[in-house]
């Protein structure tokens, strides 16, 4: 997925971000009809803005959560009920009286002095202590969408802190934003590092390793359509393909900066830092199974139950277990900021192209302004139904939106702006290249990638089921509500491409040919970039563009 999805949208979006020196919305001036991609990909991060900052919450409440000498989920403490337990409990099974085998309860069995029978046990359904902690303390979870509940307030003033975090790293820009990215870009490294090393030296943690990576692996999974939309969801975050934030960071490039090495070194980092802490993650569960009597698969969870109840039930098992909670808690806080800084530059960007002139004078109350927006809207998140609001707009906006955004993008820029024009700018910043070296990125532009995304989409949408949360499925006017979301996310895909046809001139085949083509002021933001190629150009600082205006010319004066 990363070979053949990932990393070629992250290079096409890199150059053309780059290229253009314009935001996720502006730079459709490369092609006016898809201009609604470049909206649908801002209100996409719009609503992941929402719901991602409230993960981050979560990371928050346990971070000081951990400040304690034994971790409150470490145990069943008085919050508990009668299903937790931190060992598989016996229900029944069969057993030997007076020479005949009889099938009983465990409490006759112990009450008899019996012993149970190789293969006849039966367990009780039970929850380890950090499950209930999850769904009883820090969640107060209700029982469904239908039961929002109150706002749970400690919940409510984390996601107001990170709302603060957020707003002072940003109110500067890029330029402050970027010097805080160094510390939290590489700071989880070193935890990651400590978290593998105390890791490996656990005993049961090959078990968990074969599990990730060996014979216990389901490769059965691969069968399923929603394993496949999730993989390439996953990959699209992490690299941030088709959210818009790409294109909105790397319009601050210098022009003749190598995006290609860019994108190699970006994508090989990205998936080497995801094996890299699957080790991490799976040799502390292979240890939980180990000292619960588990095999692994009961053990391991996959999204929130992976971070929030799996992960911290195994740390609770390690000497000093608050230090390692704290690291790595600490760990996914700065993980979290990261991505969330990138999302909210990707909406400060956009503001910019539409307003340079506002942004320039008030960029410090439009970016609190939009975080105080963004904070009010997410208390729905923050109520005791607020997670399964979390995870209707992750299944909903962050899965299908952005594979739609991404077909699109990339049809668009391969089959009518043009692939091999589209390579000629990319050679104006990176310099002549042989046709040996366009061959792969060809494959994947003009076929690999795009039939890959429309049978993913179309796989995952033919073999819909309704959503739901763990065992708890959500009602119809739920579901509904997620198809609603992710409508109002792409509608404006076709409604600007009508608008466009209806502003343009002549017949309704000259208008849709005419929208088409690029944009009089599209190509490279300075003069001196343009070369012979886009020495035609209508310069954006004598003329308006009569969409979208271009970014400020301040960004670049730098160059």
């Amino acid at each position: 997925m990363l070979a053949l999805a990932g990393l070629p949208l992250f290079f096409m979006e890199c150059s053309l971000g780059q290229f253009a020196s314009l935001g996720p919305i502006s730079v459709w001036r490369i092609l006016p009809l898809f201009q609604g991609v470049g909206i649908t990909m801002v209100i996409i991060s719009t609503f992941v803005a929402i719901y991602y900052n409230v993960i981050i919450a979560y990371a928050l409440y346990y971070l000081f959560a951990s400040f304690q000498k034994v971790l409150p989920w470490s145990d069943c403490f008085s919050w508990a009920d009668e299903f937790c337990s931190k060992t598989r409990l016996v229900s029944d099974c069969n057993a030997t009286l007076h020479g005949e085998t009889i099938h009983a309860n465990y409490s006759f069995i112990t009450s008899n002095n019996l012993t149970c029978m190789n293969g006849t046990v039966n367990y009780k359904p039970v929850q380890f202590p950090s499950e209930q902690y999850w769904n009883k303390v820090a969640l107060q979870r209700s029982s469904g969408l239908d039961e929002t509940g109150n706002i749970v307030w400690y919940l409510a003033l984390c996601l107001l802190l990170s709302w603060m975090i957020v707003g002072a790293v940003l109110f500067k820009g890029i330029k402050s934003s970027g010097k805080v990215v160094y510390f939290t870009a590489l700071f989880p490294y070193v935890i990651l590092l400590i978290l593998l090393v105390r890791g490996a030296t656990l005993e049961g943690a090959m078990d968990g390793i074969e599990y990730y990576i060996g014979r216990q692996s389901n490769i059965t999974k691969l069968m399923e359509a929603e394993v496949w939309k999730d993989a390439a969801t996953q990959i699209f975050y992490s690299l941030s393909v088709a959210w818009g934030g790409l294109v909105a960071l790397s319009s601050y490039n210098k022009f003749h900066n190598n995006c290609y090495s860019d994108a190699i070194f970006v994508c090989v980092t990205n998936c080497a830092t995801s094996v890299f802490a699957g080790f991490a993650i799976f040799s502390v569960l292979g240890h939980m199974a180990f000292v619960s009597e588990r095999p692994v698969s009961e053990v391991v969870d996959s999204g929130f139950d992976l971070a929030f109840v799996a992960y911290p039930e195994a740390l609770s098992k390690l000497p000093v277990s608050p230090l390692w909670s704290f690291l790595f808690f600490f760990m996914l806080l700065l993980l979290g900021l990261d991505s969330q800084f990138a999302t909210i530059e990707t909406l400060t960007t956009t503001i910019q192209d539409i307003y340079p002139k506002v942004m320039k004078k008030l960029r410090i109350p439009v970016t609190l302004g939009v975080c105080i927006l963004l904070f009010l809207l997410g208390l729905t998140c923050v109520t005791q139904a607020g997670i399964y609001w979390v995870n209707l707009i992750d299944h909903f906006c962050a899965g299908w939106g952005i594979l739609i955004a991404a077909v699109l993008e990339i049809i668009g820029i391969v089959y009518i702006y043009g692939g091999n024009r589209f390579i000629e700018d990319i050679e104006m910043m990176i310099g002549k290249k042989s046709c040996l070296f366009w061959l792969w990125w060809r494959m994947c532009w003009f076929f690999i990638t795009p039939v890959l995304l429309m049978t993913i989409l179309v796989w995952s949408l033919v073999t819909f089921s309704p959503p739901s949360y763990g065992s708890v499925p959500y009602p119809a006017w739920g579901t509904a509500v997620g198809w609603c979301m992710i409508i109002f996310c792409v509608v404006w895909i076709p409604i600007i491409a009508i608008v466009k046809i209806v502003k343009a001139e002549g017949n309704i085949c000259q208008r849709i040919v005419s929208c088409c083509r690029p944009a009089a002021n599209w190509g490279p933001y300075l003069e001196c970039h343009r070369g012979e190629r886009y020495s035609h150009i209508v310069d954006p600082k004598k003329e308006k563009e009569h969409e979208i205006p271009t970014v400020s010319g301040f960004v670049y004066t730098q160059q």
